[in-house]
């Protein structure tokens, strides 16, 4: 039983969950600028007056900002359109939308981190295919699993994974700290500017959620490929 469950997770479960993380981390780098735009951001900026008093209704009306890795979007109201700008690896976030007085803190992190995690996903879509390729090989014929059962071949895999995982985990990891740091001040100085300061309210939001979501069901291929790695050497001795 034991060993079916493990084929079972080796051939069918991790090659999915490769799939899904590709597809999440996706949905997290293009977001809000591409797609998902008022659904899925990095970094929102909402209508609240939680920060200028407390003791008032939440549910108010005002501009909303999603910031993304890619880009912005915004609305002047709750029930407005959703205006977007163009996706780029360098971007400089509209703000426009958001009153005069609001703090203006808050920034694209440096441009080599969205080109990070651009690379991050191209190797983890070769490493979806190259683990999905090896994972099925005796299901493919015998001179194409003949070829995929190099170990050369393994080891490319395994490297290739790794290298997207590590990469696209600190990119992201930079963009979190980054973003935390732009929530704390921008959320201080509303706080200070008491009930004169716009009625906003800033928070890290979904798309992280999706990334560590991500990066954990990329795990389970990346330890499966690197276990096969290490059984693949000790058989080679």
């Amino acid at each position: 039983m034991i060993a079916g469950l493990s084929k079972a997770i080796t051939l069918y479960l991790a090659p999915l969950l490769s799939l899904t993380s590709t597809i999440l981390i996706l949905f997290a780098f293009f977001a809000p600028t591409v797609l998902l735009h008022s659904q899925v951001s990095l970094l929102t900026v909402s209508p609240s007056s939680i920060l200028t008093d407390p003791n008032a209704s939440h549910g108010i009306d005002g501009p909303s900002i999603f910031l993304g890795a890619l880009g912005s979007c915004s609305r002047q109201n709750n029930d407005g359109s959703v205006g977007c700008e163009a996706a780029s690896l360098s971007p400089k976030y509209d703000l426009s939308a958001l009153p005069g007085t609001a703090p203006d803190l808050l920034s694209a992190p440096t441009a080599t981190t969205p080109v990070f995690i651009a690379i991050s996903i191209v190797l983890s879509i070769i490493f979806f295919i190259l683990f999905t390729l090896i994972s099925l090989r005796a299901s493919l014929g015998a001179r194409l699993s003949a070829a995929l059962d190099k170990p050369f071949l393994q080891r490319t895999s395994a490297w290739i994974g790794l290298l997207g995982f590590m990469i696209g985990l600190t990119a992201f990891l930079v963009i979190r700290m980054w973003f935390g740091k732009a929530v704390e001040d921008f959320n201080l100085a509303i706080t200070k500017g008491g009930a004169s300061a716009p009625q906003l309210i800033a928070s890290t939001s979904n798309g992280f959620t999706m990334v560590w979501v991500a990066y954990a069901f990329y795990a389970v291929p990346l330890i499966c490929a690197l276990a096969r790695l290490h059984v693949t050497a000790t058989a080679s001795k």
